[in-house]
């Protein structure tokens, strides 16, 4: 009879196994195939190849002299990327320490408040952003889209830094405070290493979505020199009457999905570390 059941457990268990990762293939097959449908299309056709048949990167060629040029338009995204990425992690770093650790008046209030940010839809606020901007002299700036992005990104973000502070023991700043550290001292010398994985997971999502952003910059942005990836990819046409340049357009994709991947890849085991770390309170 034990036999017999652990023969059964052990089906049972293969069985779940096999369902799974067949599960889990068939998602991630769904999920790469349009990448490597884009890669696929901006190496094949007579466009990439000039008439020859074949392969060829004469996709590539067009994409890099389009407009302003593909490193201009690369920069501008490079630089809102970085900027708010580096601001989101001030920002929240020191808010998700604050809201994790220190009692002030209004201190739920004004983290609800933040997170209510995810109830607006970002398109509905564009308008009043832009006069915002335009009386403090950002508007059509690549700083002014990077204030943006970062607005855009607090409230998740915040939420993530506070959960990962809350799940530290207080016992780390005790002893830092001991041996003479301020408060402050105890977060840069102590917390942040602690924190670290959940650090990395806000700036991914940050540098993902300011990369990717395409409404913001549209508005906000009013010089084809200061144009992001985005915005340059979906206005790039060719030929009569605006027909679209396909074959560029498919290198524009891989072009702009390749440092995605890259960041994803090697900061993946963190990233998961981070998920965890705030979502989870201690």
């Amino acid at each position: 009879m034990a036999v017999l059941t652990a023969a059964r457990t052990g089906t049972g268990a293969r069985t779940r196994s096999v369902a799974y990762y067949g599960t889990t293939s068939v998602l991630a097959v769904l999920f790469i195939s349009p990448l490597v449908w884009s890669l696929f299309s901006s190496v094949h056709g007579s466009r990439a190849t000039g008439g020859r048949g074949g392969y060829g990167v004469d996709n590539y060629r067009r994409l890099v002299d389009y407009g302003e040029g593909l490193s201009v338009y690369a920069w501008n995204s490079i630089v809102i990327s970085v900027l708010t990425v580096v601001g989101v992690l001030v920002v929240t770093v020191l808010g998700g320490y604050a809201f994790a650790r220190f009692s002030f008046p209004g201190k739920n209030l004004l983290f609800l408040g933040t997170l209510a940010i995810l109830m607006i839809p970002h398109p509905t606020i564009l308008i009043p952003l832009y006069e915002i901007l335009r009386t403090v002299g950002l508007q059509n700036s690549l700083v002014g889209v990077a204030l943006v992005m970062v607005m855009f990104q607090l409230p998740f973000s915040l939420f993530m830094m506070r959960n990962a502070f809350e799940a530290l023991p207080k016992e780390l700043e005790e002893a830092a405070m001991l041996d003479g550290c301020s408060s402050f001292g105890a977060l840069v010398r102590i917390l942040l290493r602690a924190v670290g994985p959940a650090m990395i997971t806000v700036g991914l999502f940050a540098f993902l979505a300011s990369w990717n952003e395409f409404i913001a910059p549209l508005i906000f942005l009013s010089e084809g020199s200061k144009f992001t990836l985005p915005v340059a990819l979906v206005s790039l046409r060719s030929g009569e009457l605006g027909a679209i340049d396909l074959g560029a357009l498919q290198a524009g994709i891989v072009v702009t999905a390749v440092p995605c991947l890259i960041l994803f890849l090697l900061l993946q085991r963190y990233y998961v570390r981070g998920i965890t770390a705030g979502a989870v309170r201690g």
